[in-house]
């Protein structure tokens, strides 16, 4: 067993434990699981609990010796299937929101999460999937409805933010819904400036105290529930202002970093000020059938990286080059 930091953990079960009473723990837990062998052709199933046939509506003995295609039926081209695709092939864990449907046609937003399973020699033997109905979050109820779903699976553990992962999944979706209604997308970044002095100075604790502070007040900022604040990495988080103004946003990122300066939190090795201080970009695109999401998220990094470079908590719009 592998805890999740990834250290090995040996348990010892009891002798009691028969391999019915294991299935029947599995059968009884509240999400879908699938075990899946990885020697059989397509990667066949050979167990599915009773939650993930309610979940898609197929009974076990329908997908025993089947592969899982069969839940994004004709909808293949998807990045998350994609991204799963390939840690199947490397032996690794994955996690991604796929789009799939139900035996009855019926779609919906299947988180899944998806760990390789080893024998005592070491050698992948089966994958076990993880499976959770997310229902329409995804494209149109907001951040803040999730309450439901497990945190190690969408939460940023220093912060209590949405991971990047989580982040860029759900920008996949928002992405698809504004090139179809036509409207733009607005995505920003803020930076803690001398995040690495300051850590020198105080210590890393100290550091990562700050950032839980700071992603406090930056969150608080966005009050509408249809916004989204995660954590991309380190001292830098972002967010996803939907259906926002592109012309008010760098007024609104200005508000943002006058009120973090305004926690007055000492640093002394900041410039030119002695307080903790944050850079911050905004980068606004237009979804066409050429671009992709990603495009939006490199013309707010590119645009953030020029906002860092004179450590004095600027402000930067990303211009067209940077969405290249």
């Amino acid at each position: 067993m592998r805890a999740a930091t990834g250290t090995e953990i040996h348990l010892k079960l009891p002798p009691e434990w028969s391999a019915d009473f294991l299935r029947g723990i599995i059968d009884a837990a509240p999400e879908g699981i699938v075990i899946c062998a990885v020697g059989a052709a397509d990667r066949a199933v050979v167990y599915a609990n009773a939650a993930f046939e309610r979940l898609t509506g197929y009974t076990a003995a329908e997908l025993l010796g089947s592969d899982l295609r069969r839940l994004q039926g004709d909808d293949r081209e998807q990045d998350g299937r994609i991204r799963l695709r390939q840690a199947l092939e490397q032996h690794t864990g994955a996690r991604a929101v796929l789009r799939n449907y139900r035996k009855d046609g019926s779609p919906f937003w299947n988180e899944v999460l998806i760990e390789p399973i080893r024998d005592a020699a070491g050698a992948v033997t089966h994958f076990a999937g993880f499976h959770r109905d997310v229902g329409e979050f995804p494209r149109a109820t907001g951040a803040r409805t999730t309450a439901g779903l497990p945190a190690w699976m969408r939460e940023d553990r220093l912060t209590g933010l949405y991971g990047r992962g989580y982040f860029e999944e759900l920008l996949r979706h928002d992405w698809q819904d504004a090139l179809r209604e036509k409207r733009t997308l607005s995505v920003l970044m803020f930076d803690f400036v001398a995040l690495g002095a300051y850590n020198d100075t105080f210590g890393r604790h100290a550091g990562d105290a700050c950032i839980r502070r700071l992603a406090g007040v930056i969150s608080a900022c966005f009050r509408r529930g249809s916004d989204l604040v995660a954590r991309w990495d380190g001292g830098t988080l972002v967010a996803l202002a939907r259906n926002a103004e592109p012309a008010g946003l760098e007024a609104f990122a200005h508000m943002i970093t006058q009120r973090v300066l305004g926690q007055r939190i000492h640093h002394p090795r900041a410039a030119p000020g002695k307080y903790v201080a944050i850079s911050a970009c905004v980068a606004t695109l237009q979804p066409t059938a050429k671009l992709q999401p990603e495009n939006l998220l490199r013309g707010a990094e590119r645009a953030l990286q020029r906002a860092r470079a004179d450590q004095s908590g600027r402000i930067v719009t990303a211009g067209a080059k940077d969405f290249a």
